[in-house]
C-alpha cells in the first residue's frame, strides 16, 4: 500500500507521465479505475500492469512527500541498529531501522509521515528520527530477514510470561494448545514462508541450546531466519504439529508419520509429516506437496529426442516403464506428466501411491494403507478386477510388488512405476536382486528412465563465463579447447537469494531394451555391460543431457557435476 498522505493522486500521475513511467493514456485509464475503487493510484497501476514494481513509481511519491526513496534489497543492516527498534513496533508500523549516525536514526518506512509512528519512535529513541520511503515488499522481506520469521509472535509469547524459566514450555494436552493460539500462528508463518520461497521440505531440528529451522529450496537446505528464543517453545511446536497431523502428542520416544492439509491463496497443499526422536528432542520433517501443479514433459526438461522416445512408449498397449533415481529426483512428477499425455476419456487409468501427490481428473487413485493390509501388492491384485488399460505403481519396493507389476505388464496392460537406482542400467540389477527372473524383465520391461533434478541459472543475474580445462575433462571434452567454449554461471542477486539459481529441471537417461540389451539381461550381465551396449545403440547419458543444457545456457557445469557425478 502507498503512504496514506498521498493526496491528491492526479499530480502524482502527471509526474509519472512526465518521467516516462506511464503514458497519458495509461494515466487516464488508471484514474478512471481509481474512481471506481477509491484506492491509491500506485496500487491501481500495479494491478493494471502499467508498472511492474512499486519501486517504479515510489521515487516520484518520495518527491511529493519531500523524503528520500531507498531500496533495502542487497543492503546489509548492522545488528546493533536493528536492535534499536523492537520487533513489535517494526511489524505494527511496517518500518525497519537502517542507519544510526550522530544521534540520528534513519527509519525505512512504508508511510514516512505517519505521526503516530514518529511519536512512538520518539519514546524509544532519544535522538533525531529521519524517515525514508521504501516499498512494502522490501519492508516485509527485511523484517523477516533481520528479526526472523514469526519474531513478533515469539516475543509476544515471551512477554506474556509463557516461559517462566530456562525450561521449555510443556504442552501435552489439546486444551492447553487451544489456549496457545500464537503457537499455531507461528507455525502458519513458517509454512507460509516456506511456500513463498518454493520450498519442498521444512526441517525443524532441536539441539541442546537452540532450535534450527531449515527449508529445502531447489534441492539445497537453507537456514530460516528465526528468533533465538524460539528454543523455549520447541515442545509446544512439536505438539501443535502432531495435533494438526492427528498423531499422539504424548508419544515422544517412537517415530511417527502423519499428514495434514492447508490452503494458501486457493492452492491446496498436502503436508507429509515425520517425527524422529533425537537426543535433544523430536526432529520434524515436513514435505510440501502441491496437488494442483502438473508439469508438461517439455517443462520437465526433456528435449525432442526424449519426447519422441516417450511418445512411442506411451502409445504402447502393454509393457512396463520404470523411472529411476534417488528420493527427491522428480520420479513421480515424471510419471504424472506421462499420464497427462494419455486420453483419459477412452482409457481406464488406475494408480496406487504412497502418498497421492497430485490429483488427476479422470483417473482412479488409490492410497496404500499397510496398517489395514492395503499394500502395493494387494492393491495391484484388486485393481486388475476393474479392467484398467494403464496402471501406475508409485514405487516397486519388494519382490512381490515387482513380480505382480511385471506379470500385469505381460497380460496386456501398460504399467508405469519407479525404482531407486543410480542410473538406468542399474534398474536391471535392482530387479534381479529383488528376485525377479531375467526372462521376465527382458519380456516385460520396455524402458528404464533415469533422472536427476538440476538447478536452473537465475535469468536476472546469469553471466557469460569460460569453461575450465578441468570441467571440460569431466564432460569428456578436449581440455585444450576449453577456453573456446562459452558457458554461463550465476552471479547471485536478490531475486535468487544470492544463490545464482532459481527453479529446477530434469536431466534424463533413456535405456530402451533392444535385442542386444535383452540378451545381456538373460545372461545376467552386470550393469556396466548393459550400459556399454546401450551407449553403442545411441543412448544419451544424464551427463551428456546435462552438457546440452549447459550449452543452451540454462544451467552451469558445476551444477551438472554436483548432481550427476555425486549421485551417479
Amino acid at each position: 500500500m502507498l503512504p496514506n498522505k498521498i493526496t491528491p493522486s492526479l499530480p502524482l500521475g502527471q509526474m509519472l507521465v512526465k518521467k516516462g513511467v506511464i503514458s497519458p493514456a495509461q494515466l487516464e485509464t488508471a484514474v478512471e479505475e481509481q474512481n471506481k475503487i477509491s484506492g491509491p493510484l500506485g496500487d491501481v497501476l500495479l494491478r493494471l500492469g502499467f508498472v511492474e514494481e512499486a519501486s517504479d513509481f515510489l521515487p516520484s511519491v518520495a518527491e511529493q512527500l519531500g523524503v528520500e526513496f531507498t531500496k533495502l534489497r542487497g543492503r546489509d543492516i548492522p545488528a546493533e541498529v536493528v536492535t534499536l527498534i523492537p520487533v513489535q513496533i517494526a511489524t505494527f508500523y511496517k518500518i525497519i531501522p537502517i542507519e544510526c549516525r550522530q544521534h540520528t536514526l534513519t527509519i525505512a518506512a512504508v508511510n514516512p509521515h505517519d505521526v503516530d509512528m514518529i511519536d512512538a519512535l520518539g519514546i524509544i529513541f532519544p535522538g533525531t528520527i529521519k524517515t525514508v520511503l521504501v516499498s512494502e515488499k522490501d519492508i516485509l522481506e527485511a523484517i523477516r530477514r533481520y528479526y526472523g520469521v514469526g519474531a513478533e509472535t515469539i516475543n509476544r509469547m515471551m512477554e506474556s510470561s509463557l516461559v517462566k524459566n530456562e525450561e521449555s514450555v510443556k504442552v501435552d494436552d489439546l486444551s492447553d494448545l487451544d489456549d496457545e493460539a500464537s503457537i499455531g500462528k507461528f507455525i502458519n508463518q513458517i509454512l507460509l514462508e516456506a511456500y513463498r520461497d518454493s520450498a519442498t521440505d521444512i526441517h525443524i531440528e532441536p539441539y541442546e541450546d537452540r532450535l534450527q529451522i531449515r527449508y529445502r529450496i531447489d534441492g539445497i537446505l537453507r537456514d530460516a531466519q528465526v528468533p533465538v528464543n524460539i528454543w523455549h517453545f520447541r515442545d509446544s511446536i512439536s505438539s501443535r504439529i502432531k495435533i494438526m497431523s492427528n498423531l499422539n502428542i504424548a508419544e515422544r520416544r517412537l517415530a511417527q508419520d502423519g499428514r495434514f492439509k492447508v490452503k494458501v491463496n486457493d492452492v491446496e497443499l498436502d503436508l507429509r509429516v515425520s517425527f524422529l526422536p533425537a537426543q535433544s528432542g523430536e526432529s520434524i520433517a515436513i514435505r510440501i506437496l502441491s496437488s494442483s501443479k502438473l508439469y508438461s514433459l517439455t517443462e520437465l526438461g526433456m528435449d525432442n529426442r526424449d519426447l519422441d522416445i516417450l511418445a512411442g512408449l506411451i502409445r504402447r498397449t502393454h509393457g512396463i516403464v520404470f523411472v529411476t533415481g534417488p528420493t527427491g529426483s522428480g520420479k513421480t512428477t515424471t510419471l504424472y506428466s506421462c499420464l497427462t499425455q494419455l486420453d483419459r476419456t477412452e482409457k481406464k487409468i488406475i494408480t496406487i501411491e504412497d502418498p497421492i501427490e497430485y490429483r488427476l481428473d479422470g483417473t482412479t487413485q488409490i492410497q496404500v494403507h499397510p496398517s489395514i493390509g492395503l499394500t502395493f501388492a494387494s492393491g495391484l491384485r484388486s485393481m486388475l478386477r476393474h479392467d484398467p488399460d494403464v496402471m501406475m505403481v508409485g514405487e516397486v519396493r519388494d519382490f512381490e510388488t515387482a513380480q505382480i507389476a511385471i506379470q500385469i505388464a505381460l497380460t496386456g496392460h501398460l504399467v508405469f512405476s519407479t525404482l531407486h537406482t543410480n542410473d538406468a542400467a542399474s534398474g536391471v540389477t535392482r530387479l534381479i536382486n529383488m528376485g525377479v527372473e531375467p526372462y521376465l524383465i527382458s519380456s516385460a520391461v520396455e524402458c528404464f528412465v533415469a533422472q536427476r533434478l538440476v538447478r536452473l541459472l537465475c535469468p536476472k543475474c546469469k553471466q557469460a563465463g569460460r569453461l575450465t580445462a578441468e570441467a571440460a575433462s569431466d564432460f569428456g571434452l578436449d581440455p585444450k579447447k576449453a577456453l573456446d567454449i562459452k558457458i554461463f554461471e550465476g552471479k547471485g542477486c536478490v531475486s535468487c537469494n544470492f544463490t545464482g539459481y532459481r527453479g529446477r529441471q530434469g536431466v534424463f537417461e533413456f535405456l530402451r531394451l533392444d535385442d542386444a540389451v535383452r540378451h545381456l539381461i538373460m545372461a545376467r550381465a552386470p550393469a556396466s555391460a548393459i550400459k556399454e551396449a546401450a551407449l553403442k545403440a545411441g543412448m544419451c547419458t544424464m551427463m551428456q543431457d546435462g552438457w546440452r543444457k549447459v550449452q543452451s545456457g540454462i544451467t552451469s557445469p558445476s551444477e551438472i557435476m554436483r548432481v550427476v557425478r555425486e549421485n551417479g
